[in-house]
């Protein structure tokens, strides 16, 4: 279906990307940059490069259809979010921002012990592996059938320009990239719209094409048995959502990078208030407007629900702006996949690589970590790619995603909020839930009656599909229960740090500072005319930040005090902080107008 001028705007936007993520690997020059992008992002940043992996790997394709079949019910997965959020923006961000902790699997360790790690590790990397590989299959199927492709080769394009610049920039790179595909997914899709009800006659004539129940909000209760209001809060408002911003390595790496908590917050309400309903018209909408195409006689009704995403951007954008729609669909997918590989290269040094050389008492040196960190998402890039053939063998991309998600996601979740959420969980309880509640999820795929008592009367088809909505349910009750009783049996004896659970703020704050007592409030700033960077040869502090070095005089103006945590913003607010640099103040003899940063951050500043 795509002319040549729509090719070559698919090239164009592959060679972009590519360019993009070359220009922001140049300020990954360390482990701190390549997994946190140096924690130095404004909040609008981090937040429309959320868009690009919220948008998942398949939204386009499988919203449209569920909007086309059931009208503007399919918005309801990505407004569900707002249970959790509370939770998540109050209680989980601040503990692992001010707990310095940068993997999942690392809040595990610190909480319980290595061996609860390497269980959580060991779970989240199938789960993340496993997702990657879809990802790699939908990008695969997506060109095959636009650029007619082989499937194979459509999908080791796709990891190959995902595994350069996400191996060369890490995060940086992913953010950077991911902005620009965010923004791109939400112009095409709302564009592809707004396209739509022009050619339907305008919002009224769109409205009246829909049928009353295609006008509902929320889907029927518990029918069809593939979509329905009960499954899907279960599975994406309730399962999904703890997955996606508590256990979700890719989203907790995300937010991390913000500059502060407070611009984490400010990001995370954006994304929920306004980016988040903006992305369900844009996956949504090629459908709601096949429906009333299809209503007005425009498309024949019977036109496959899995096409209709295709069929309406042919039939209302000209050429040329196909391509740039096409270009969004793979925007959706890369931005997915390039979380997932920077996210899997993260677990792998943070909980495998570094513990092997403490064993071994290897000298870890940043240039060392950096090349493990490099591997492993060259690595992870290759595994991802080589489950493409057994993925494609399920025959429906939803059905293998489903299966995946079913089968990882409750254990995994329901331990980690437990853990942070109650401090007499203790390491026998938590391996019970992991342990016992994955052997019982997978019983229930031999045995589906054992979701029957949950199944609020949807029809579970006698067990013959590998996957159901309300299998969240099930796993989230059999895990929540063992969990409960494991606690009760063998309640945690030892004193657990606040900093680790969910409790006063301070408390954190304090030990994030390091020294002191944090200073409540917006922080004072510094303008200068001129800011004159020297040559300091300082080095860094132990927990990796960049040590600043300050004349007393201009840290008095500052109100910071040696130890405390500055930082450099460049005077250009659209860059979102891409050339900040975040660090510690040092007491030197800096002249009034100067700071003083090491030989290695010199040249990142670019002031």
């Amino acid at each position: 279906m795509m002319q040549p001028v729509d090719l070559a705007i698919v090239i164009a936007y592959f060679v972009a990307i590519i360019g993009f993520g070359a220009y922001a690997a140049r300020r990954s020059r360390g482990v701190r940059d390549f997994f946190l992008g140096g924690q130095r992002f404004a909040w609008w940043f981090v937040a429309f490069s959320c868009v690009a992996t919220v948008v998942g790997s398949y939204s386009f394709v499988k919203y449209s259809a569920a909007g086309f079949r059931y009208g503007l019910s399919s918005s309801q997965t990505y407004l569900n979010d707002w249970f959790w959020m509370p939770l998540w923006m109050f209680g989980w961000l601040p503990l692992v921002y001010y707990a310095r902790i940068t993997s999942v699997p690392e809040y595990f360790r610190k909480r319980f012990s290595p061996a609860v790690r390497l269980v959580a590790m060991l779970l989240l990397l199938v789960y993340l592996v496993g997702y990657l590989g879809i990802n790699f299959l939908t990008m695969g199927r997506a060109l095959e059938a636009l650029a007619g492709w082989p499937l194979l080769m459509a999908a080791g394009l796709a990891a190959l320009i995902c595994g350069v610049y996400t191996s060369h920039g890490g995060q940086t790179a992913v953010i950077f990239t991911d902005l620009a595909q965010g923004i791109l997914l939400i112009v095409a899709g709302l564009g592809l719209f707004l396209a739509g009800l022009w050619v339907v006659g305008g919002p009224l004539a769109f409205y009246d094409a829909l049928t009353p129940l295609q006008r509902q909000p929320l889907a029927a209760f518990n029918t069809p048995a593939d979509f329905n209001f009960v499954g899907i809060f279960w599975q994406d408002g309730m399962a999904g959502g703890i997955a996606f911003y508590f256990m979700n390595q890719g989203i907790l790496l995300r937010f991390l990078s913000a500059r502060s908590v407070e611009h984490a917050r400010k990001a995370a309400t954006a994304v929920l208030l306004l980016l988040m309903p903006l992305a369900a018209i844009a996956v949504s909408g090629a459908g709601w407007i096949g429906r009333a195409m299809v209503a007005q006689g425009t498309l024949p009704p019977d036109t496959p629900a899995s096409a209709i995403f295709v069929t309406v951007a042919n039939q209302v954008l000209p050429v040329g702006f196909f391509g740039l729609v096409v270009a969004a669909l793979i925007a959706a997918l890369m931005s997915t996949a390039d979380t997932l590989i920077n996210a899997i290269a993260t677990i792998l040094v943070i909980d495998l690589w570094r513990p092997l050389q403490g064993a071994r008492k290897t000298i870890i040196t940043e240039r060392r970590e950096m090349r493990a960190a490099r591997v492993a998402s060259a690595g992870a890039t290759i595994v991802g790619f080589a489950l493409v053939p057994l993925f494609a063998s399920f025959g429906s991309i939803y059905r293998a995603h489903g299966t995946f998600t079913a089968a990882i996601t409750p254990p995994l979740a329901v331990a980690l909020v437990f853990a942070f959420c109650w401090k007499r969980v203790s390491t026998r309880s938590v391996m019970l839930i992991m342990l016992g509640g994955t052997a019982i999820i997978a019983a229930s795929f031999a045995f589906p009656g054992l979701i029957a008592p949950f199944a609020h009367g949807i029809d579970l088809e006698a067990g013959s599909k590998s996957y159901s909505y309300i299998r969240a349910l099930f796993g989230l009750v059999a895990c929540s229960g063992l969990g409960i009783l494991g606690t009760l049996l063998w309640p945690e004896r030892r004193d657990i740090p606040g900093v680790l659970t969910l409790g006063p703020i301070l408390e954190k704050m304090i030990a994030f500072k390091g020294r002191g007592a944090p200073r409540r409030g917006r922080a004072p700033k510094q303008r200068l005319e001129v800011l004159q960077v020297a040559d300091g040869f300082l080095g860094t502090s132990t927990d990796e930040r960049t040590l600043l070095g300050l004349s007393p005089e201009t840290a008095a103006r500052l109100d910071v005090e040696d130890g405390d945590l500055v930082s450099i913003h460049e005077a250009h607010w659209f860059r979102g902080g891409y050339q900040n640099l975040n660090g510690r103040c040092v007491l030197t003899d800096a002249a009034p107008h100067e700071v003083q940063v090491p030989r290695e951050a010199l040249r990142l500043l670019r002031l």
